[in-house]
């Protein structure tokens, strides 16, 4: 692959993904709806783990995009880290404010200003395993109906619970691994 096709421009994707609350996505294989709320934290720090190991992997391999405009294995694991970090502040919000409205966040510019391609797989990895633990932690803490029950909502109108947040934000590095891996979830 040229170093062209390395650097496309990502078609960003504007897809609703709410619809996995509902159903099960026919590509990664999630079953979302039926995700076990207390089930999530461990599926956070299952998916890092698998996360970290394919870091491990050649550096030039995972920075190949295996096709003109579709991120490489290091991006994908860049926004998977990055994703575990803004559902951790999201978290935070729900938990302690009534109803908070979610600042927008444009995932494909923030690789383009983080440069996701060219970060250091080894750093990638410690860093997407330790904001899982931060963020399964803070999933461990949510305690009781009334905690799970809290909402907050993204400005296009999307409104969670905690629970259904959970349920989400579990598709997200579940799905990504797919994309890379071609390995649906069991």
């Amino acid at each position: 692959m040229s170093d062209s096709e390395n650097t496309a421009a990502i078609v960003p994707d504007v897809k609703d993904w709410t619809w996995v609350l509902e159903r099960a996505c026919p590509e990664c294989g999630l079953e979302t709806p039926a995700v076990v709320r207390e089930d999530v934290a461990g599926m956070i720090r299952a998916n890092a783990a698998s996360w970290a190991a394919l870091l491990g992997a050649d550096g030039a391999a995972l920075r190949r995009r295996p096709a003109p405009g579709v991120w490489s294995a290091l991006e994908y694991a860049c926004h998977v880290r990055d994703v575990f970090r803004l559902f951790h502040v999201r978290l935070g919000l729900m938990l302690t404010q009534d109803g908070p409205l979610f600042a927008n966040w444009d995932q494909d510019e923030t690789a383009v200003a983080k440069r996701y391609g060219e970060q250091s797989p080894a750093v990638v990895a410690e860093e997407l395993v330790a904001a899982a633990e931060v963020l399964a932690a803070a999933f461990d803490g949510v305690a009781g109906e009334e905690q799970w029950r809290r909402t907050g909502s993204r400005s296009d109108g999307a409104r969670f619970t905690v629970e259904s947040f959970s349920r989400y934000l579990v598709h997200d590095p579940v799905h990504h691994l797919f994309d890379v891996t071609g390995v649906r979830h069991a």
